[in-house]
């Protein structure tokens, strides 16, 4: 299946069914008063993310969603009846934002989780709400409110703990088979992923987690070039990220270290965020250098970069160096675990109070 990874979509809710103003018509009951029955309620627009889906393909053809009307009120007490509501099914991490404005609606990052996104409209009254002591005969009754519409944006944010940064061709695909069952395309030309690919790492019978490798990242990346900067965003829910360097690079012109820190800077560039979060420099290909220049070759290209934060050496080739950076990675992830569940809870603020505003419209019979 493709993979789609935005889309933008109307919702139009359904507009609730008009009251009715009626009145008892028998047989030797000459006044037998109001009895007509209020319209139905519109039918309403929901998201429900679904961990079963992984694409937003379905939205990119079908854009527009509409819920029907409620039905009109009757006679004989008779209630209208309110339209069904409609449910969109979403994968996990979609989050949904209005395509004017860019507010964000609500972040599905939860299986099951749902999001009201177009409210339907309440159905209006019929006469027999408007009878009373001093009018025994109302002909009044209220229209049905019109069902919300909005034009939506759905961008899906993958749901990974570790993200993999890096140029094309640093090795990121090759590491990703290396170290779990996914197996992205791996070639000797750039930009073989064109969407980001996600694997399972298992450790062992318990202990697992998820990676996530986007498309390469080249100089100019946050102001369009190239392929990673779109999706860069699904980065933005991992907790950690790894930078995969090629630290022997098949162009004796290009300088690893210069373009290290180009990806950084793009990182910086693109959100401030993403480039706080935990980041540790892997250097791969280090089956390219000889057994006793391969720790000096490290520590020189660290040098050079400034780097002070963790670093690795691995070859995702034959798979050198994979098992240990995987079992720091999942002690990381434990340990950050641990820590936010033994840190104290903050008590939510409470919601602000909403009234209503605004009557409805009246007719007459």
């Amino acid at each position: 299946m493709k993979f789609i990874d935005e889309a933008v979509i109307e919702v139009h809710a359904g507009k609730g069914g008009d009251g009715v103003a009626s009145f008892r018509r028998e047989k030797f009951v000459p006044r037998g008063g109001p009895d007509g029955g209020d319209g139905g309620r519109g039918g309403s627009i929901f998201a429900i993310a679904d961990r079963n889906i992984n694409t937003l393909i379905d939205y990119r053809y079908a854009r527009i969603h509409r819920a029907r009307n409620g039905e009109k009120g009757q006679g004989s007490d008779c209630y209208g009846r309110s339209a069904e509501d409609i449910v969109l099914r979403v994968p996990v991490g979609t989050v949904i934002s209005d395509f004017e404005t860019g507010t964000v609606i609500t972040d599905l990052a939860e299986h099951e989780a749902r999001a009201l996104l177009a409210k339907g409209g309440r159905g209006g009254l019929g006469n027999l709400h408007f009878k009373s002591s001093t009018n025994r005969a109302p002909r009044q009754f209220t229209r049905g409110e019109p069902g919300e519409s909005r034009k939506l944006t759905l961008e899906l944010k993958v749901l990974a703990d570790v993200g993999l940064l890096g140029l094309p061709n640093a090795g990121k695909s090759t590491f990703i088979r290396a170290v779990s069952a996914a197996r992205p395309k791996v070639a000797d030309y750039p930009f073989t992923t064109l969407h980001p690919n996600l694997g399972v790492v298992r450790v062992d019978e318990r202990r697992s987690f998820v990676i996530a490798d986007i498309p390469g990242l080249i100089e100019g990346a946050a102001e369009g070039a190239g392929l990673g900067h779109r999706f860069l965003r699904h980065l933005a829910r991992t907790r950690l990220l790894l930078h995969l360097v090629d630290i022997v690079p098949a162009d004796s012109e290009r300088d690893p270290v210069r373009e290290a820190k180009a990806i950084v800077a793009e990182l910086e560039k693109y959100d401030e965020a993403l480039y706080r979060k935990p980041r540790w420099l892997v250097l791969n290909k280090i089956d390219l250098l000889p057994e006793d220049e391969k720790d000096k070759y490290a520590r020189a290209f660290v040098r050079r970069l400034g780097w002070e934060g963790k670093t690795f050496m691995i070859s995702a080739l034959t798979g050198q160096g994979c098992r240990d950076l995987v079992y720091a990675v999942m002690d990381h992830l434990e340990s950050e675990q641990t820590d936010i569940e033994q840190a104290p809870a903050v008590a939510a603020p409470k919601p602000a109070t909403v009234r209503r505003s605004g009557a409805k419209r009246t007719g007459s019979a």
